[in-house]
């Protein structure tokens, strides 16, 4: 009876706990609907079949939910701990993944229904604008340490962004002018936090090892604004060309010294996913409206490397949840 007792409380101690569940896997969220995105792109200009893109989407979709439905309970079960991580300077820049994650399924959505794209994203777009006002809010307060700067403090700016690049294309009236909001708010603050991140980088003591893949973050600006900016003029222009080549050759930089020094793996490696995937959104969108088989070849590239990049990372979640390393 004893052993049984023993045994069952030894498995009982293994099974995963929601208390420690990081708000930073919402990441994996965006990565898994920006890969969607992507393939949606690739059917358009190559034929891929639309199933991929959809198969793709649903996984996000059903992601979201799971990863939702368990922050729920760690906050129902935890709420001290929740209010501590909303409140830290390095860890509260994560939440705003959660708006991003629900603009980046309105677009998903989209092959589905238009009026429930149109409700999804506007969810998105008040979690998104309030959290950014929360987060810009709490940087003004002042007496921020210099190593609290992270890359991950432009998910504030970049959310913003998003807004566009998800809800470019709505035509209701007043989306319009919401659109021009967020970009206003996304583009001077990504700015801004660009400079000080890089700044912090520069000036200061490395990043810990968990975190060095954030760095990928620095990509997200000018990939993301490219699309923003495209959505908003309706254009592919010399000033969008700018942001995209900008992304690209950030993008070869950190990925090389990511493989050169790659660090142990950790969730913070999902930071990587939506960065690259809003580059490859971009690398599809530029190929397509300028044309040219070299950048063709770097858009089917970009696509190749997010994809195996997703799985990979996802291979190794799910291996690192069942032994109970992250």
């Amino acid at each position: 009876m004893e052993s049984r007792q023993s045994s069952h409380g030894t498995a009982a101690r293994t099974l995963p706990s929601v208390r420690h569940l990081a708000i930073g896997f919402f990441g994996s969220v965006m990565s898994v609907a920006g890969l969607s995105l992507a393939w949606r792109l690739a059917s358009k200009e190559y034929g891929v079949s639309i199933a991929v893109s959809n198969t793709i989407g649903l996984v996000a979709i059903s992601l979201f939910i799971v990863l939702t439905l368990s922050y729920l309970g760690k906050l129902l079960k935890y709420p001290d701990l929740v209010k501590h991580e909303f409140s830290h300077p390095v860890i509260g820049s994560f939440f705003g993944t959660v708006g991003i994650s629900i603009l980046l399924l309105s677009s998903v959505i989209s092959s589905y229904s238009a009026d429930a794209q149109l409700v999804v994203w506007a969810i998105g777009t008040a979690v998104t604008l309030a959290l950014s006002v929360i987060m810009i809010s709490r940087l003004l307060n002042g007496s921020a340490a210099p190593t609290s700067v992270v890359p991950s403090w432009l998910i504030a700016g970049v959310g913003s962004l998003d807004i566009v690049v998800t809800g470019g294309g709505l035509t209701a009236a007043w989306t319009h002018e919401v659109n021009l909001l967020a970009a206003a708010i996304g583009g001077v603050s990504a700015i801004v936090f660009f400079v000080m991140i890089f700044s912090r980088l520069v000036h200061h003591e490395p990043l810990a090892e968990a975190m060095r893949p954030s760095k990928m973050i620095l990509v997200a600006p000018f990939a993301v604004g490219f699309i923003a900016y495209v959505n908003l003029v309706q254009k592919v222009d010399m000033f969008a060309a700018l942001l995209f080549y900008f992304a690209l050759f950030l993008f070869v930089i950190i990925s090389w010294r990511l493989v050169v020094r790659p660090a142990p793996f950790s969730p913070s490696w999902w930071g990587i996913g939506f960065p690259m995937a809003a580059l490859s959104n971009s690398a599809l969108v530029y190929a397509s409206a300028v044309g040219g088989e070299i950048l063709g070849a770097i858009a089917v590239l970009l696509l190749f490397l997010l994809t195996v990049s997703i799985v990979v990372l996802s291979i190794r979640t799910l291996y690192n949840l069942i032994v109970r390393r992250v």
